[in-house]
């Protein structure tokens, strides 16, 4: 009889493909992931693991038996949320990320919510980029990511995933006070073809997603400086370093020295979440959706 939790183990060597990556992934520690294969290896009788320089490589019967780790897990999965459906209760753990502003606008009050309503659901987050998000749903690390795309670049789904909207969110240039179009009540982002632009990390859906704007206007951004975050954005702003556009989701509190003016093309991102669709009728899940809804309502 093959053990569940060692075939999860496996599965998520396979999926994360190093020791120290499954131990992640599962929130367990790497001599425990080695402990587990050690194991499995033993019940099955055949070598899984082989070495790979510093790190491991699956075996041809490893492979296999990922293969049918994958369906079998996904097939728990299945079972697990028919089973929470057929009784109708919001219990058990569910975990969930979302990218920074949408975990500091959205989370404080769904979170709360769940709790104050579900008290027998057990909630883990953390923040993570779009990205990161929607592979840790794949992989089974999160049951939800909250994630974004731009009116203009949609982020393309994997199959397998279903997401629900949550918002539309504003997006506006955020100024030093005093950029000589801080007295302006809307500008284009042609009037930025010389300024410095402070934006998000290199490779960051944010970041390409503003590169390609400007550039589809015939500007070539000038990027002075890169930060994750948008208080360090708006920090770098405030010290008169740049301009950067500033979504209103989770922007609160302003610096008294940043003035924020809208776009005549009405920039907007798309806010949504995302899960698995073996989870869809998981009532964890439609709880955890329907707080984040409420959440985004509240904020107007």
């Amino acid at each position: 009889m093959l053990n569940l939790e060692r075939l999860r183990t496996l599965d998520a060597l396979a999926r994360h493909g190093s020791v120290s990556g499954a131990a992640e992934g599962l929130h367990i520690t790497t001599s425990a992931v080695s402990q587990q294969m050690s194991k499995l290896e033993r019940e099955v009788g055949q070598q899984l693991l082989a070495k790979n320089g510093r790190g491991v490589r699956l075996t041809d019967a490893g492979r296999l038996l990922a293969e049918h780790a994958a369906r079998i897990l996904s097939q728990v999965e299945l079972a697990q949320s028919d089973l929470e459906a057929q009784r109708g209760q919001v219990v058990g753990e569910l975990r969930l990320s979302a990218f920074p502003t949408a975990a500091r606008g959205l989370f404080p009050a769904a979170l709360a919510a769940l709790r104050a309503q579900h008290p027998a659901l057990r909630i883990r987050s953390c923040e993570l980029e779009p990205e990161s998000g929607i592979a840790g749903v794949i992989r089974g690390d999160l049951d939800l990511a909250v994630v974004l795309d731009w009116y203009n670049k949609p982020m393309p789904l994997p199959d397998g995933l279903v997401k629900a909207p949550i918002l539309d969110d504003p997006a506006d240039v955020a100024l030093p006070a005093g950029h000589r179009l801080a007295d302006r009540a809307e500008v284009d982002l042609a009037e930025f073809a010389e300024d410095e632009w402070i934006t998000w990390g290199e490779g960051e859906f944010c970041h390409e997603w503003l590169m390609f704007t400007l550039r589809s206007k015939g500007i070539e951004p000038i990027v002075g400086h890169r930060a994750a975050e948008t208080h360090t954005q708006l920090g770098l702003v405030a010290a008169g370093l740049g301009v950067c556009i500033a979504p209103v989701l989770g922007r609160e509190p302003m610096p008294a020295e940043v003035v924020t003016i809208p776009l005549k093309q009405r920039v907007r991102r798309h806010v949504y979440v995302v899960w698995r669709a073996d989870a869809d009728r998981r009532p964890s899940i439609r709880a955890a959706v329907q707080a984040l809804k409420s959440a985004a309502e509240t904020l107007g």
